[in-house]
C-alpha cells in the first residue's frame, strides 16, 4: 500500500490507523528476520498515537519509518554505532519529525544504516546486517539502506533517510523505490545527527513519486533552529505532478555515460530517456567537465566535516565510556577506539589530516575551490536545460562483502550522486527497470533526475512522467 491509497481507505472508514500499524507490525515480524531493516520499533507508542490521529490532516494516521540518525522523542537514536548503542534515548524530536506529527503522521520504526551514515552499503552498521529484499545476498545500498529495504520489502509504507553523498538515491536505486534528496536548505537538519554539515539533507524514500511529494510537502520549510534553513516559500508539490514533460529540455551529461557503467544499467537508463523523449521532452547532450574531480573533492570535504562533528563523541557527555581509564586522555582515546567502527575511524583520521596545520590549504582549501567549479558546471548546464538525467550508480546492487578489503572501490560507486550534494541541488531516483548482474537476476536500476536549486516541483513532475 502507498500513502495515497491508505489515506483513501482511512478517510472512507475502511480501516483505522491502529489497524494499519498492526498490519505493519505483522509484516515486520514476517519479513524483517531476512531483511534486517529495522533496529527497533515501538508498537505501543505508535498505537497510542494512532488512537488520537487526526484524519483531516494531510498524513493523518500514516506510519512513517525513520532512519536511526534522526531524533525521535523518547526513542533510540543509535546512528548504527556501538558508541550510542541501543541504550541512548533521544530527548527531543527532530524538526522533520515534529513536522510529520503536525501533518498527522506517526513515526514508527528505527531503520538500520551505515554507522554515522558513513558508507554506501549499510555493511558498516555496527549493530546488524541489512539485506536487499530482491536478493538477500546483496547490499541494499547505503547509508539509508534500512529505510530503502523496508519500503521495498513492504514492511514500511514510507521512510525518511538522509543523503550526504547519495545515501537516499543510491539505496533507492538498488532496492527499486523512489528516493528524493531535496535542495540544501529546503528541509531542516535540526535533529539530524551531523555527518558533514554542508552536505547532509533529509528526504523521503517511498514506493511512488506521489508519496514522495506528500512527505516533502510536510517536512519542507524554514526552521529558525537550523541556521542553514532557507526562508523561502514552499510550493504545492502535488499541483503540477501530472503535467508531463512535453516541451522540457533534459540534459544527458557525457561524463555520466563513460567507462565503468554496467551495460544493463546503461540500457535501462537510455531506454527511460527515450520514453521521456517520446512524451515530448527534448534530449540535449551536455557536459559537466569537473565531474572527474567530484569523488576526490567529496572525500576531502566530507571527512573534514565529520572529524569536527564527531569530536563531541568523547565518552564524557553521552554514549560509550571505556571502563577504568588511566587518566582523561586515556578515557578519550579508549572510548573512541572501542565505540567507533573502522570506516568511521578511517574518515576521522583522513578528515583530521586534511585540516591539520600545513595541509589545510593544500587539501581542504583546494577542495572547496573545486567544489565551486562543480557547482558552476551545474549552473551553466541549467541555463541550457530544465533538468539532467543520468544513472544513479554504475552497477546494480553488489554482493555483500564484495568490497570488504577495498574501501576505495566503494567510494567510487558514488561517482554519479555526490556532485549534487557538493552543489546543493535536488536529485531523485525513480525505478526504470531491472537487469542481471554478477550472478543476480532482475536487480533494480534507478534513473537519476537532477534539477536547479529549489526546483523539487520540477523534478517530481519529471519523475512522475518517468514512473508512468
Amino acid at each position: 500500500m502507498t500513502i495515497a491509497s491508505i489515506r483513501k481507505q482511512l478517510l472512507a472508514g475502511e480501516t483505522t490507523p491502529a489497524a494499519v500499524i498492526q498490519r505493519l507490525a505483522g509484516e515486520i515480524a514476517n519479513r524483517d528476520s531476512v531483511t534486517g531493516a529495522y533496529l527497533s520499533h515501538n508498537l505501543e507508542a505508535a498505537l497510542a498515537e494512532a488512537a488520537t490521529a487526526d484524519l483531516s490532516l494531510p498524513l493523518g494516521g500514516v506510519p512513517i519509518a525513520i532512519k536511526d540518525n534522526i531524533n525521535v522523542l523518547s526513542q533510540p537514536c543509535t546512528c548504527g554505532s556501538k558508541f550510542l548503542g541501543r541504550n541512548y534515548t533521544s530527548p527531543y524530536d527532530a524538526t522533520v519529525v515534529r513536522k510529520l506529527r503536525a501533518a498527522g503522521a506517526i513515526p514508527f520504526g528505527r531503520m538500520n544504516q551505515d554507522e554515522f551514515a558513513m558508507g554506501s552499503s549499510t555493511e558498516n552498521s555496527a549493530l546488524q546486517t541489512t539485506r536487499n529484499p530482491h536478493d538477500p545476498q546483496r547490499i541494499p545500498g547505503g547509508s539509508s539502506g534500512g529505510s530503502a529495504a523496508a519500503v521495498a520489502d513492504r514492511s514500511a509504507i514510507a521512510a525518511l533517510g538522509s543523503d550526504t553523498g547519495g545515501s537516499i538515491r543510491q539505496p533507492a536505486s538498488h532496492c527499486g523505490v523512489v528516493g528524493l534528496k531535496p535542495s540544501y536548505g529546503r528541509v531542516s537538519r535540526y535533529g539530524l545527527v551531523a555527518f558533514a554539515s554542508s552536505l547532509d539533507q533529509i528526504g523521503p524514500l517511498t514506493r511512488t513519486v506521489e508519496d514522495s511529494a506528500l512527505i516533502l510537502q510536510a517536512i519542507a520549510g524554514f526552521d529558525p533552529a537550523d541556521s542553514t534553513s532557507l526562508d523561502v516559500p514552499v510550493p504545492d508539490y502535488l499541483s503540477g505532478l501530472h503535467d508531463g514533460v512535453a516541451g522540457m529540455k533534459l540534459g544527458v551529461p557525457k561524463e555520466y555515460f563513460g567507462e565503468g557503467i554496467d551495460p544493463g544499467v546503461r540500457n535501462n537508463v537510455e531506454a527511460a530517456i527515450r520514453k521521456l523523449a517520446a512524451q515530448g521532452a527534448e534530449i540535449v547532450g551536455i557536459s559537466l567537465p569537473h565531474t572527474e574531480h567530484a569523488v576526490a573533492t567529496y572525500y576531502v570535504i566530507a571527512p573534514a566535516e565529520a572529524s569536527s562533528n564527531l569530536s563531541r563523541f568523547d565518552g564524557i557527555r553521552y554514549g560509550h565510556r571505556t571502563a577504568n581509564p588511566a587518566d582523561i586522555a586515556d578515557l578519550y582515546k579508549k572510548s573512541r577506539e572501542e565505540g567507533f567502527g573502522p570506516e568511521v575511524k578511517r574518515r576521522i583520521i583522513l578528515g583530521t589530516y586534511v585540516l591539520s596545520s600545513g595541509y589545510y590549504d593544500a587539501y581542504y582549501g583546494r577542495a572547496q575551490k573545486v567544489r565551486t567549479l562543480i557547482r558552476r558546471d551545474f549552473e551553466n548546464a541549467f541555463q541550457q536545460v530544465d533538468a539532467i538525467v543520468s544513472p544513479v550508480a554504475p552497477t546494480p546492487a553488489r554482493k555483500i562483502g564484495a568490497f570488504a578489503n577495498d574501501p576505495l572501490h566503494e567510494y567510487l560507486s558514488d561517482i554519479f550522486t555526490i556532485s549534487a550534494n557538493l552543489a546543493g541541488i535536488p536529485g531523485i531516483s525513480v525505478p526504470c527497470g531491472v537487469t542481471d548482474f554478477d550472478g543476480g537476476k532482475n536487480l533494480p536500476v534507478g534513473l537519476q533526475i537532477l534539477g536547479p536549486h529549489l526546483c523539487e516541483a520540477k523534478l517530481l513532475r519529471i519523475a512522475k512522467a518517468a514512473e508512468a
